[in-house]
């Protein structure tokens, strides 16, 4: 039941990072991410298959393989996650959420600057 339950969600993020290659407002790489880690919890099967795609291949596969993203994605990334959190930053008016809230955005910039690495931007091979 556990293993269906994981594919399952698999599914359901690979579906929303697939919406967010047209919709900016869905992050992309982070729902490609849950769809690798769910599906290696989930099937073999379906984590090989995940692996073999072109999403994998273009949005993934150098960071799973380096831990590094290329600036362009970190600034994009970034940004989305920055303009997610400034929404309930300015609609709740509860301190300490907000106080939360810059705790996060300034986590965050620190794990992306400190433990994720800056790659050249490159020509993808999606074949």
């Amino acid at each position: 039941m556990r293993k269906i339950v994981y594919i399952v969600l698999g599914t359901l993020a690979m579906i929303l990072g697939i919406i967010g290659i047209v919709l900016p407002l869905l992050p992309t790489t982070p729902m490609l991410l849950l769809t690798a880690y769910f599906y290696s919890k989930g099937s073999k099967r379906f984590h090989e298959w995940f692996i073999a795609t072109w999403l994998y291949k273009r949005y993934l596969k150098n960071y799973a393989e380096t831990r590094a993203m290329t600036k362009k994605g970190k600034i994009k990334l970034m940004l989305l996650v920055d303009v997610m959190l400034l929404i309930p930053f300015i609609t709740i008016p509860i301190v300490p959420i907000r106080i939360l809230i810059v705790v996060l955005v300034i986590t965050k910039y620190l794990y992306f600057y400190t433990q994720v690495g800056t790659i050249p931007q490159q020509k993808q091979n999606v074949g």
